[in-house]
């Protein structure tokens, strides 16, 4: 695949890297945005607060596949009046859009290849974000884990706000999730 990241920070370089290293072609863009118009798929990684001015500087984006990884903390309300930042991008892009990769933590990207049992990345978002979104996220080293369409992105930005407290309560420090199904009895 052809995708274009914006945002070079932890989120979005670590993707990028493991992208290339699994044979994907990786356009990343920073703050001096840029053209995503080859791309099959882009990654928006920012921080909430930026969103609009990154979507702003990058053309080409119309009608695009974008995944969306920012997170709404301490309460921050969605963009344009919208129920979550990933409705924002959909209401501005106008292609096929998932929340994803926004419940894990960056660095443990790198390792979740590794770890003795893949870790799960939670994604809402367009059936028509499906192959792609699923794909990638195999390719970073983790499991898929579908919970809805795109409506259901604002419950998912919010349940951040969980997982960071159960990482701050937590002795082991960073965390991985895992959904696993139970043994037979």
């Amino acid at each position: 695949m052809k995708i274009t990241t914006i945002g070079r920070g932890s989120i979005g370089g670590t993707l990028a890297r493991l992208w290339t290293d699994a044979g994907h072609e990786v356009t990343t863009l920073g703050r001096e945005g840029g053209d995503a118009s080859d791309a099959d798929v882009v990654l928006l990684s920012v921080r909430h607060a930026d969103i609009p001015a990154a979507l702003a500087g990058v053309t080409g984006l119309e009608g695009k596949l974008v995944i969306d990884t920012s997170n709404r903390l301490d309460g921050e309300p969605a963009h344009g009046g919208h129920a979550s930042n990933a409705e924002f991008v959909k209401a501005t892009v106008g292609g096929p859009t998932a929340k994803a990769f926004n419940l894990n933590f960056a660095k443990l990207l790198e390792g979740a290849a590794q770890a003795p049992n893949r870790p799960d990345n939670i994604w809402v978002g367009d059936e028509a974000a499906r192959s792609a979104v699923e794909a990638l996220t195999r390719d970073a080293g983790m499991q898929p884990r579908h919970a809805g369409p795109l409506d259901r992105a604002g419950a998912q930005e919010a349940f951040a706000e969980l997982f960071m407290a159960i990482v701050k309560d937590a002795d082991a420090g960073l965390l991985y999730y895992r959904f696993a199904a139970p043994v037979a009895i």
